[in-house]
C-alpha cells in the first residue's frame, strides 16, 4: 500500500502550537474537531492560547432512519457530544465561544446556493469578534461534500476581513478517500506535521466523547447508520497530525 503524502510532510515540534495565537477551529461535523486536530487544540490550551469553535452542519444524518432518536434528537446527542469532546480538550463550551451555523447535515451550502452568504457573514463576523490570528479549516477537496463545502465557507468569510488570519487545513477523509487530483497539488501550500505525542491521550478521549460515533454506538435501531471503522481510527491514534498552510 502507498504511505500517504500526508505522512511524509516534515515534522514540527509540539511548541510550535503557541505560535499561532488565538485560534477558530471550523469544524463541518461533531467529531472533525477531535480526529482532525484534537492534538493540536490541546496543546494550544496547554500553552493558554485561546482557541474557539464554529460547528457548520446540525450532525443529524449519521442515522438518519432511527426511530429511537429524531431529527432533533440526533442533532441534541451530537451538539452534546461536540461540547464534551472540547471540555476534553480544555476549551471554553459556552454558548459565547461556540458559534453553531445549524446547517442541514449532508447539504451544507456551497457557493452560489441559498444560505450560503448568509453563512459566511456569520462565520467572518464571529471570526472577527474573537480577533482570531488562526483559523482551522478542513483540507479544501477533503473528500467529503459538507467538508469541501466548509472549507469554501471559510475562504469566503476570511475575503470579508480587512486582516483575514492566518489558515491551515487539516485531514480527516482525505487519508482514506483522496484521489490523486484530491490531494495537494504544487503551490497550494506547505504540508507539515505537528508532534502532538504528549496530548494523544486527552486526544483520545476527545474522540471517545464521540459515542453516538463510535461502535457499538448510542444509536443502535438504524443498521446503515454511520460508525467510525477502525481503520479509519487508526490514522488518529497517530503522535503527528498534517496540516496544510
Amino acid at each position: 500500500m502507498s504511505v500517504s503524502p500526508f505522512a511524509t510532510y516534515p515534522l514540527r515540534p509540539a511548541s510550535y502550537a503557541a505560535s499561532l495565537g488565538a485560534t477558530v477551529i471550523v469544524v463541518p461535523h461533531p467529531d472533525d474537531e477531535a480526529l482532525g486536530c484534537g492534538g493540536l487544540l490541546a496543546l494550544l490550551r496547554q500553552a493558554g492560547v485561546p482557541v474557539a469553535a464554529v460547528l457548520v452542519s446540525d450532525g443529524s444524518m449519521s442515522h438518519p432512519h432511527s426511530q429511537a432518536f429524531s431529527a432533533s434528537a440526533r442533532r441534541e446527542l451530537r451538539y452534546a457530544e461536540f461540547r464534551h469532546a472540547l471540555a476534553v480538550l480544555d476549551i471554553d463550551e459556552s454558548d459565547d465561544n461556540v458559534l453553531y451555523l445549524n446547517l442541514p447535515d449532508s447539504q451544507v451550502p456551497t457557493l452560489g446556493q441559498p444560505g450560503f452568504a448568509e453563512a459566511a457573514t456569520q462565520l467572518a463576523s464571529f471570526l472577527d469578534c474573537k480577533q482570531a490570528a488562526t483559523v482551522l479549516t478542513p483540507w479544501r477537496r477533503d473528500p467529503h461534500p459538507d467538508h469541501r463545502a466548509t472549507s469554501q465557507l471559510t475562504a469566503a468569510a476570511l475575503a470579508q476581513l480587512p486582516q483575514p488570519p492566518r489558515r491551515l487545513e487539516y485531514v480527516v477523509w482525505a487519508w482514506e478517500r483522496a484521489a490523486p487530483a484530491d490531494l495537494p497539488q504544487a503551490g497550494e501550500g506547505t504540508g507539515f506535521r505537528l508532534d502532538i505525542e504528549a496530548v494523544l491521550a486527552r486526544k483520545q478521549r476527545a474522540i471517545a466523547a464521540h459515542r453516538s460515533q463510535l461502535a457499538p454506538g448510542t444509536i443502535t435501531d438504524d443498521p446503515s447508520g454511520f460508525l467510525l471503522s477502525a481503520d479509519m481510527l487508526a490514522h488518529f491514534a497517530q503522535p503527528t497530525e498534517s496540516f496544510i498552510e
